[in-house]
């Protein structure tokens, strides 16, 4: 019986590298290229077989649940917090639509999650559910101060990053430059008369 515990503990350390090493695998695997990417690329990253994926997380869905805070959730909410931080409204409208645009420039992963690819992941829909309350409450400041055009609604900037989403999705993929200059004038196209960063 002596021999019995020394023979388990391998095992045990065996599989908190796997898992440990899938995980990092999927993080890099995700945020490169989204969180469609194929489960064989994870799992040849992560040195194992696509079965031991399955049977440490439970397949994709499972995989993206136990990173997805590292890979979307964490920046999309530190973006959200640091919205509500700034003063003025046209400000902070323009540094929240800027980084949100930024955010789905750099991680695919994040237009994965606005076009809701994978609407069973709970952790997935939440952060739909946060970034949609913080898209009405931000618009609604905006819209009463002036600092947007008074027909401007939380749906139509909905609507406009998930078309931004599908455009980076599915179609070419602009250079960082012409991306920038595009943010630009939806900016200047939505700004309402009184704000501070509307002025040429």
């Amino acid at each position: 019986m002596a021999g019995a515990v020394p023979s388990q503990s391998p095992l045990r350390a065996d599989a908190r590298r796997n898992s440990q090493q899938i995980r990092s695998a999927a993080i890099g695997a995700f945020q490169g290229e989204g969180l469609t990417v194929p489960l064989e690329e994870v799992a040849k990253a992560a040195g194992v077989s696509k079965a031991t994926i399955f049977n440490r997380f439970g397949g994709r869905i499972g995989l993206i649940e136990a990173v997805i805070e590292e890979v979307v959730a964490s920046e999309l909410f530190a973006v959200i917090d640091r919205a509500r931080t700034v003063d003025d409204d046209g400000e902070r409208i323009a540094y929240y639509l800027t980084a949100i645009r930024d955010l789905q420039y750099r991680q695919p992963a994040f237009n994965d999650v606005l076009l809701q690819t994978y609407p069973h992941s709970q952790q997935l829909m939440e952060i739909c559910r946060v970034g949609s309350e913080a898209n009405e409450e931000l618009i609604a400041a905006a819209r009463t101060s002036g600092a947007l055009r008074p027909e401007f609604t939380a749906d139509d900037l909905h609507a406009l990053v998930l078309d931004n989403a599908l455009a980076l999705k599915h179609g070419k993929r602009p250079s960082r430059d012409d991306y920038d200059r595009r943010t630009m004038y939806l900016l200047d196209g939505i700004r309402g008369p009184s704000s501070a960063s509307g002025g040429h």
